[in-house]
């Protein structure tokens, strides 16, 4: 069956959980299509912990409804083809990487020959081979990373739920899980990942969602996101207030400061318009330097600074 025909991955509408008087997810609604690798992004106290874990069916939604992978919320047989690694994860490190990951091949009912087969190709996978009969309890917290990402794919899932995975990881480590959650995604698994760091989003993530006081401010491609809208830093001289006022024309987001100039714009076209209107209003451009916002950049314009991620 093509991922075409198939129900997506993720869907939920009108998600909400109530803690007492506190509400941590006030209105989630979300798609995540299959084969896509989706970027789940907030601030701290959003409420994306409590919304994967609503996902999971670790706990129930106080309203709202959605499926997993075509199932109800919390139903077993859908559970058991998702892998998960959670961002604070406590292993058995009086386990070997070996026994830690056959454990949970056993916690899977997986059949011996296919266990057999399973762990050394997913230690070999993360790089972990050469350290397949070390104890948990020596390993690096990278190393404890990698492991945890093994035993998320060990069950060959068709949905992988990876709360902030390249944690502790150095750019090598970051690298290896980058390529193994495109791997997946050629192999048409969906990776819904909860990250941090925005530039490893950056370069991994199909679509992103944005979430604040458990509601979704906005969905897009990454792609349209970050090549959309550019700043464009002018240094000039004779900026009279009426021709940085004309500027209204090409962006409602300008600033000038003596002979510095900024403004957003959605539209690289504009930018010969805007320098021969300079020109010919008087201006004296010294420079005009374009550059597509960075999604830190527009993680800041659409969540805000009130709190971090």
């Amino acid at each position: 069956m093509s991922a075409a025909s198939l129900p997506p991955a993720i869907e939920i509408h009108g998600l909400r959980k109530e803690f007492g008087d506190k509400i941590a997810v006030a209105d989630l609604t979300l798609r995540v299509e299959r084969g896509e690798v989706f970027g789940f992004l907030g601030p701290n106290g959003a409420g994306k912990t409590t919304a994967v874990k609503m996902l999971l069916g670790l706990i129930h939604p106080t309203a709202g409804e959605g499926q997993l992978l075509g199932a109800p919320l919390g139903d077993h047989r859908r559970r058991a083809r998702v892998g998960f690694l959670p961002e604070h994860f406590r292993f058995h490190d009086w386990l070997t990487a070996t026994e830690f990951l056959t454990l949970h091949c056993n916690l899977y009912h997986m059949p011996r020959d296919i266990t057999d087969r399973r762990v050394p190709e997913l230690l070999e996978l993360v790089g972990l081979s050469p350290h397949a009969g070390k104890r948990l309890r020596a390993f690096s917290k990278g190393m404890l990373q990698r492991i945890g990402l093994a035993q998320a794919l060990l069950n060959d899932p068709q949905l992988v739920i990876l709360d902030e995975p390249t944690s502790g990881l150095d750019p090598v480590g970051r690298r290896l899980v980058r390529d193994i959650i495109r791997e997946q995604c050629e192999q048409g698994t969906t990776v819904f990942l909860n990250s941090h760091l925005l530039s490893e989003v950056e370069i991994t993530c199909d679509r992103v969602a944005f979430i604040k006081q458990g509601e979704i401010l906005r969905t897009s491609q990454l792609q349209t996101l970050v090549e959309g809208e550019l700043t464009v830093e002018v240094r000039a001289r004779n900026l009279r207030p009426e021709i940085v006022a004309g500027l209204s024309r090409w962006s409602q987001n300008v600033r000038a400061d003596g002979e510095h100039l900024s403004l957003t714009l959605m539209n690289e076209s504009d930018l010969p318009l805007i320098n021969r209107y300079l020109v010919e209003g008087g201006v004296d451009v010294f420079a005009l330097r374009p550059q597509h916002l960075s999604l830190e950049d527009l993680f800041i314009q659409i969540v805000g600074t009130d709190g971090g991620l």
